[in-house]
């Protein structure tokens, strides 16, 4: 069982590193193009976002998470040639979806742009969205196949392409003068760049492990992996359509009440709100295909391995990172973006509590998923955008983006209750409430430290560092730290080079206070 129990902890960790270092590079995109564009400009930007998001799900039709389970439960059982054909059918489907995809988002942006946001220079970056929606499409249907076979290495390396092409060529096209639309463009271009790196990567890592050919079948054996991918996906791309409104919903009503530099600090606090983000997002990639495998091994024990380690992952991490940020959030913001974009110190702090809330919801989607559940996702988030719609109607003419950003914490609460309200009633596995309640208190009291430090750029350098001792000590003294916590640290460690003997001893030295 050691095996499949690393599962979690290893897929969770390559994820988790590599999302580090892309968040990072995120930033960097961020911070470059918030001093190369006005922040009306950059406004127009954040506009598109959701846009961009909405129609790359749309068009894939959650189509990559249903692979990921599929071909994990088939490989479980030694079944090669469903999963070759999962494959294919699969990538049929997508050609349709995203051509008509595609075509409705092209059609619909002058509408929006000019008739809802009254922004006609929103047109041309609307429409250039448009042309991203195939080479999305077709690397969200590779890294569905990587993360089926636990290739999750291969799924950062996609990443990577896609990241530098984006960079490199959003500060290329905007210093020539192609603003918004420039921006965009080069996000084609990163998609691009992905597209070619996982045909390659598909090739390499995955058919060659195939042993024997693809096999011919019917016209009707393969509607009926159609139906039974549908019916998976379905459920899940509704899921996905509702966390983007989730996400930016806000950003939407911002648009049509307010000026756009409003939805550039929304934005700029919104991607902070979610740096908490990668750890859950990390450990859910990989939670729900080991959560599918045990699942269809009828391994209860293993499962509820699974299910624990997974709260555990992201909990004890985005817990304090939540705290720190709200803590810090009016020099974050202005070390980052520039003393403008601090107008949105609020928001972010209202905003992080959502995201903590919605990073646990993120693990319970996920498991619920892998067991064959994408509707308990699909209607807590469907019922959660409801009410984050009509509270958006009231509270942004009201309190502009600090009411976009309550809104979207009052739903994300609703939602990661419902969601793990039912997802545990039917995995039949009881949550640690007791672990999860010494985690909080722990990260409670290391706010409540940091709260004294000067809100200054060196303020948080010097909370980062005091916030961390505090936490562990506050974990030590209230035996919430458990001897599972520190896999993680090993593993981080290993990555150190010559600093690893070094870390390995403080690490050693913490495991003395653990529990089991």
């Amino acid at each position: 069982m050691a095996d499949n129990e690393s599962k979690i902890a290893k897929g969770s960790f390559v994820l988790l590193l590599g999302s580090f270092i892309f968040r990072i590079g995120g930033f960097i995109y961020r911070f470059i193009l918030t001093w190369l564009l006005a922040p009306a400009d950059y406004g127009i930007l954040g506009l598109t976002l959701p846009f961009q998001n909405f129609l790359n799900i749309t068009a894939s039709g959650g189509l990559p998470s249903a692979i990921a389970k599929y071909v994990a439960e088939y490989s479980a059982v030694d079944n090669e040639q469903m999963e070759q054909q999962v494959i294919r059918t699969s990538f049929k489907i997508t050609i349709v979806m995203s051509v008509i995809g595609a075509t409705l988002m092209f059609l619909i942006a002058t509408p929006i742009a000019i008739g809802w946001w009254g922004k006609p220079e929103a047109v041309l970056p609307l429409q250039l969205v448009a042309v991203i929606t195939p080479f999305s499409v077709i690397v969200g249907l590779y890294r569905g196949v990587f993360q089926g076979y636990y290739e999750m290495t291969d799924i950062l390396i996609t990443k990577a392409f896609e990241q530098l092409g984006m960079i490199l060529f959003a500060v290329v096209f905007v210093l020539i003068g192609w603003k918004v639309a420039g921006a965009v463009l080069a996000t084609v271009i990163g998609f691009v760049f992905a597209s070619l790196s996982a045909v390659w990567l598909f090739k390499k890592d995955v058919t060659s492990k195939f042993k024997t050919g693809p096999k011919k079948i019917s016209s009707s054996e393969e509607w009926k992996i159609v139906i039974m991918l549908l019916k998976f996906s379905i459920p899940v791309v509704i899921t996905g359509l509702a966390e983007v409104l989730l996400y930016d919903i806000g950003t939407l009503f911002i648009g049509a009440n307010l000026a756009s530099s409003f939805a550039g600090y929304y934005t700029n606090a919104s991607a902070i709100a979610r740096l908490p983000l990668i750890v859950s997002m990390s450990v859910a990639t990989s939670a729900l295909p080991a959560a599918s495998e045990a699942f269809s091994l009828q391994n209860h024990e293993l499962l509820s391995t699974y299910i624990h380690q997974s709260y555990r992952y992201v909990i004890i991490i985005v817990l304090p990172l939540c705290v720190g940020t709200a803590v810090f959030a009016n020099p974050l913001l202005g070390l980052l973006f520039g003393a403008e974009y601090t107008a949105g110190a609020v928001a972010l702090q209202i905003l992080v509590m959502g995201m903590l809330c919605f990073a646990i919801y993120t693990i319970a989607s996920s498991i619920s998923q892998g067991l064959g559940k994408p509707i308990i996702p699909m209607i807590s988030l469907v019922l959660g955008v409801i009410i984050q719609a009509l509270c958006s109607i009231i509270l942004v003419p009201i309190w502009g983006i600090g009411g976009a950003a309550l809104a979207t914490t009052i739903s994300t609460a609703f939602i990661m209750f419902v969601c793990i309200f039912y997802t545990h009633k039917i995995s039949k596995v009881e949550l640690a409430i007791k672990d999860f309640s010494k985690i909080l208190f722990a990260s409670l009291i290391m706010g409540l430290v940091c709260y004294f430090i000067p809100k200054t750029s060196l303020g948080i350098f010097l909370g980062l560092i005091v916030g961390v001792i505090v936490y562990i000590l506050a974990l030590i003294l209230i035996k919430g730290l458990k001897k599972d916590d520190l896999k993680l640290a090993y593993k981080t460690a290993r990555k150190t080079g010559p600093l690893q003997p070094k870390l390995n001893k403080i690490i050693d030295k913490l495991s003395r206070y653990t529990t089991d």
